[in-house]
């Protein structure tokens, strides 16, 4: 890890529909505010629209509460960190936009973020041992991505989603089975009162024919487990109007068992690729406890794994500033034409080649490089 920056660094997080501000001094958190909008829930949905209202009439008190809890006034800032991408336009240039203003007004440093990798970040504020090398799943509403990462800044991409991300998945899950928004908080709650097994559904890219040198055996695909679940939900309502409503549990807890097996084996895939036992999980399907454990229990006795704890798993400005805590201490800026991008491209990402043989190490835990 580079030297600290010196001083406090604020980060801003306006990405889709969680209006945050954050404030870190040497890796700790200072002050820390999310708040969550609740107009979508009628939708389904995040509405575009309303949520960059939304920020725009938020992001001001958002900010002087954080600085409030951190016992700073606005001049004691001495840094800007804001995402950048991906996400929602007109959102992420609400947050842009302001943290410009207030960069060029103080005169302070300011850097862009990127929100994925921000979520790598946020196991570094709860542990000191979450740090490269490591072997990273990031899955969220948008995002399912499996990475390693030798070092900050440098990653490689050992497998992606090639259709739905598995938060996304959740929310069309949800939908059909006629739970409320955000999809992954009701089907675990569901699942808690079902019994996985009862309905058979799929493990997609699991039980294929590919192997260690083809991408498919690190890639992700949900879009045909969402539909296994339609299909199962129209057999069942066509026994009654009301069947489908007592099934709910078992289909909730056979999705969501399909969805960790999946994330958990093409996890240990990864790891037994690179030889790294350091597992960090990030995003807002990292709150999934199913998940968590199931990981946990993979990686036992010799390994070890990073997850957020809730508040740090969904979106927030505390990963934020200490991503640009470390990026503004490496000397890394960004200029007053920063301009939001909904297609950010991952910063230091390589695709992972093809290769034979033993990983390194033997599969022995991570030590650092």
């Amino acid at each position: 890890m580079s030297p600290g920056f010196p001083g406090a660094v604020l980060g801003i997080e306006t990405s889709c529909d969680e209006t945050s501000a954050a404030v870190v001094r040497d890796g700790r958190l200072l002050g820390h505010v999310i708040l969550s909008q609740d107009a979508h829930e009628r939708f389904g949905g995040v509405v575009p629209e309303i949520a960059a209202r939304a920020h725009l009439r938020q992001i001001d008190a958002v900010v002087t509460e954080t600085l409030r809890e951190a016992g700073l006034e606005a001049d004691g800032v001495d840094g800007v960190g804001v995402t950048a991408g991906p996400g929602l336009v007109g959102a992420l240039l609400v947050g842009v936009n302001w943290a410009k203003a207030f960069a060029y007004g103080l005169d302070r440093p300011m850097i862009g973020v990127h929100h994925m990798e921000a979520h790598l970040f946020a196991n570094s504020l709860e542990s000191p041992d979450a740090h490269p090398p490591f072997v990273a799943l990031l899955v969220s509403g948008g995002h399912t991505l499996l990475l390693h990462a030798p070092a900050w800044g440098r990653y490689r991409l050992l497998g992606q989603t090639r259709d739905d991300a598995a938060g996304e998945a959740f929310d069309k899950v949800a939908r059909r089975l006629g739970l409320g928004f955000p999809g992954g908080p009701e089907i675990a709650r569901q699942a808690t009162h079902g019994t996985p097994g009862r309905y058979r559904l799929p493990r997609p890219m699991v039980a294929g024919a590919d192997g260690p040198d083809d991408p498919a055996w690190f890639d992700f695909s949900f879009s045909g487990l969402k539909t296994a679940v339609a299909l199962l939900a129209d057999e069942i309502e066509s026994g009654g109007r009301d069947a489908l409503s007592g099934a709910v549990p078992d289909l909730a807890a056979e999705f969501q068992d399909a969805v960790v097996d999946t994330l958990v084996t093409k996890t240990m895939r990864g790891v037994e690729r690179t030889g790294c036992r350091r597992v960090l999980l990030g995003g807002g399907v990292a709150r999934n406890v199913r998940l968590r454990e199931r990981l946990a229990a993979a990686l036992a006795p010799d390994g070890e794994l990073h997850a957020p704890s809730p508040r740090l798993a969904t979106d927030n400005a505390a990963m934020v500033a200490r991503l640009a805590e470390h990026r503004l201490a490496s000397g890394e800026r960004s200029g007053l034409d920063l301009n939001a991008d909904p297609s950010l491209p991952f910063p230091g990402l390589a695709r992972e080649r093809p290769s034979t043989g033993s990983p390194p190490n033997g599969g022995a835990p991570c030590t650092p490089s």
